[in-house]
């Protein structure tokens, strides 16, 4: 019978952790064990950092480990692993070490380094293209008594959310764009107060982060909304002449006459919905290369945010707390750096692409 694990499985009297795998980034603080004179190293931290599934057979207590389209197995106590189904025996076997499996270091490096890399995201050098926007609103959905989502093993949806936002705040000021946190910390934000942060902000985008959750426990995947074409633009024009002003640059209005004011909200709210879809696309296609997920690709739905928002945004649903793959990649630090490395270079290409818009006008 094989199981798959979150945390830990007992067995024989051990408390054996595992958790998500990958291949570890040089210079990272992993413990170094010496099992009878071979080096060793912590399977559940060489997992954390990588985001691989994980799955334990209790009963031939036997690890699998999987990535993409690379399948890895190896027994405890056995010095045999199967590569992708091919076999290849390494000098150690693999080990308990302190309540926890332990693989040698021949594992580590012929194994984990070379099928299971990390996806690295470029750092910016000077020719590469910049993000041309001045400020983005990051909303990180649900908080304080709102918990949002709850996975099988308790995983929540309002700190996936959060930490996500946070990761993506600190990459876009990194690129010299300002951001503006509707949240950040732990606290419920009335869905009307986000709008009323992103639309006092004077910010060129908005983007809402959020987990997905469904009764069908199969389901997983990345997707992404904008706001719907049922939500009327010349009703929502209409409030906001009433409501706000326009503060156009270079404009100039003759008179203060609310339905010529109505008029140009109407052409604010299409060209920001256009807006919208494109950087829906520039996020799921980057998203594509960047995750090992189903991307269920780019929806419209009448979210509150989304229809109360007066510049471009979008809602990202960045996985399913109720699949039990997606919640376990959904919690580890690797991926959540992973999906916000993604939606800024998103970001980067919607940028791009309306720059080359602007300079055609």
């Amino acid at each position: 019978m094989k199981f798959i694990l979150k945390i830990s499985v007992v067995f024989a009297g051990l408390v054996i952790l595992i958790s998500g795998c990958a291949t570890l980034p040089t210079g990272e603080n992993i413990p170094v064990y010496s099992i009878g004179g071979k080096t060793y190293y912590p399977l559940s931290a060489l997992c954390d950092a990588r985001g691989v599934v994980v799955q334990y057979d209790t009963l031939l207590r036997t690890v699998y480990l999987t990535k993409d389209s690379q399948r890895v197995s190896l027994r405890i106590g056995d010095s045999l692993v199967l590569v992708n189904d091919n076999p290849l025996h390494l000098n150690a076997p693999v080990d308990v070490y302190q309540g926890a499996i332990a693989v040698p270091a021949q594992f580590k490096e012929q194994v984990f380094d070379v099928w299971f890399r990390q996806t690295v995201f470029p750092v910016r050098r000077a020719g590469m293209a910049k993000i041309k926007l001045n400020k983005v609103v990051i909303d990180a959905g649900h908080g304080g008594n709102d918990p949002g989502a709850i996975g099988r093993n308790g995983l929540r949806e309002k700190d996936v959310n959060l930490e996500i936002a946070k990761k993506l705040s600190v990459l876009l000021r990194a690129e010299g764009v300002q951001t503006v946190l509707t949240r950040s910390t732990d606290r419920f934000i009335p869905l009307s107060t986000r709008v009323s942060i992103a639309n006092r902000s004077g910010a060129d985008l908005f983007i809402s982060i959020h987990s997905n959750a469904a009764r069908l426990r199969s389901l997983s995947g990345f997707e992404v909304y904008y706001v719907a074409p049922s939500v009327s633009d010349a009703k929502r024009a209409g409030l906001t002449a009433r409501s706000s002003a326009l503060n156009l640059r270079d404009a100039v209005f003759a008179s203060d006459n609310q339905d010529l004011k109505a008029i140009v909200w109407d052409m604010i709210y299409a060209n920001s919905r256009a807006e919208s879809i494109e950087l829906s696309h520039s996020v799921c296609k980057i998203m594509d290369d960047c995750i090992d997920a189903n991307i269920l690709g780019v929806k419209n739905a009448r979210f509150q945010v989304l229809k109360g928002i007066t510049m471009p945004g979008i809602l990202i649903e960045v996985g399913f707390v109720s699949n039990a793959n997606e919640e376990r990649l959904l919690r580890t630090q690797a991926y959540r750096e992973r999906l916000a490395a993604g939606i800024l270079e998103g970001i980067r290409e919607y940028s791009q692409e309306m720059a080359i818009v602007e300079t055609s006008r």
